[in-house]
């Protein structure tokens, strides 16, 4: 540097900053492989990313390399190779049309919860149930009991449902499960015109009545119950949730079953008021309905989750 920028001789120059003039001119020896080396030093980084330099050692003398493991060392650290920090995996999160812990069902047919529930079959096989509850009059409206459920089949039972009921939810609560998130479930919203509520991740509270329903069918059959087989399996949780309907009595309901309070509440009601109730949270209204932003104050539901 002196010498380029300043313009002084080599003797001066090494006598300023001390340093020995047989240092200067010593030419540093490049090992002719030096090349060859560094260039599959970075294809065993890119084909091993969670490689470090030892295994790279290791692998190199396998392929005939006379290296030692210092000189590898060295080259993968000039080449910047090195094993980066792990990340958490990114979740892939649905995406909601209206905040989950916002929404509050005013009518029947308003919010479906739907969350999944396992359990076995005395000779160690799974059971997957899907519950599907609506959250105004809180009956248990499917629960689907099957060795495996995936996204299809979720459709498949909230089909079903709407041909049943005649109409399909305007909002479907939900956690961020994969077959939550997958586009069977997002089209299936899309084309029956139905809102999407996604809780939080880590955040069950938030759908609280699926939830509270899940903790009723663990307590009352599946831990008193030992299922022998898929089909006894199926048989006895559908008469649980037609006696969980029809006769037990719900504490958030005055003590009154969840389809009795149904049948009341339509009576009073009646089906076109209820049909042109609208969510205030901004859903656009269906074809032939009549937008009303304004909540019924007739009937407050309390909002106690059955213990």
């Amino acid at each position: 540097m002196l010498q380029d920028r300043l313009g002084l001789s080599e003797r001066r120059a090494c006598r300023y900053v001390g340093q020995y003039r047989s240092t200067q001119r010593c030419e540093p020896c490049v090992a002719a492989d030096d090349g060859a080396l560094r260039g599959r030093l970075r294809e065993i980084s890119r084909e091993r990313p969670r490689w470090g330099y030892r295994r790279a050692h290791a692998t190199l003398r396998q392929e005939g390399w006379e290296v030692n493991r210092k000189r590898v060392q060295r080259l993968w650290r000039e080449e910047g190779l090195r094993v980066t920090l792990r990340r958490r995996k990114r979740q892939r999160l649905g995406v909601s049309t209206v905040p989950a812990k916002r929404l509050t069902a005013e009518q029947p047919n308003h919010v479906w919860a739907i969350d999944f529930q396992f359990d076995q079959t005395a000779d160690g096989g799974i059971l997957k149930l899907l519950h599907v509850v609506d959250e105004f009059t809180r009956e248990a409206l499917a629960i689907e009991c099957r060795r495996r459920i995936d996204a299809d089949t979720t459709v498949a039972t909230l089909d079903r449902l709407v041909a049943q009921r005649g109409r399909a939810p305007q909002f479907v609560r939900c956690d961020n499960g994969p077959e939550f998130t997958a586009n069977a479930l997002r089209d299936w919203c899309r084309f029956s015109r139905a809102g999407s509520a996604y809780i939080e991740p880590g955040s069950p509270w938030q759908n609280a009545y699926v939830e509270s329903f899940g903790s009723r069918i663990r307590d009352e059959l599946l831990t008193v119950e030992i299922f022998s087989c898929l089909a006894e399996a199926q048989v006895m949780v559908e008469d649980w949730r037609e006696d969980y309907n029809e006769r037990r009595p719900h504490s958030a309901l005055d003590m009154t079953p969840p389809a009795g309070f149904a049948r009341a509440w339509r009576a009073h009601h009646g089906d076109a008021l209820a049909a042109s109730l609208r969510s205030p949270y901004g859903l656009t209204p269906r074809d032939g309905d009549t937008p009303n932003l304004q909540p019924d104050d007739t009937h407050r539901l309390s909002q106690q989750v059955d213990p």
